[in-house]
């Protein structure tokens, strides 16, 4: 199908998940992970106001930068690095076929 992609999630585990992901439905990273039931919360609901959501990018693709609310949040999260992200500050788009993530650990 031309609106989907591959998406590989690593879940905390070390586990691959390959994911088909539609592009033309608006979803975001957390959307795609909750709705093959992996591990994420998205307490707030994709509004960058908590950090249940945050994961690794482990591949190469061009992302927008990330906002400053998305930066704020990471401030606050726990076990941040340099590829740290919001997943549901990343919109799914034909751009992010092969994505590759890490769901980040669970902090306390």
């Amino acid at each position: 199908m031309d609106n989907t992609i591959k998406v590989t999630v690593i879940d905390r585990e070390d586990k691959e998940h390959v994911l088909d992901a539609p592009t033309d439905m608006n979803m975001n990273m957390m959307e795609l992970c909750k709705s093959y039931e992996l591990p994420v919360e998205g307490t707030c609901g994709g509004m960058a106001l908590c950090a249940s959501c945050h994961i690794y990018v482990l591949s190469d693709h061009d992302l927008h930068e990330a906002s400053d609310d998305e930066e704020d949040m990471l401030d606050q999260a726990f076990f941040v690095e340099d590829n740290s992200r919001l997943g549901c500050q990343i919109r799914l788009a034909n751009k992010l076929d092969g994505l590759k993530v890490k769901l980040a650990p669970v902090g306390e």
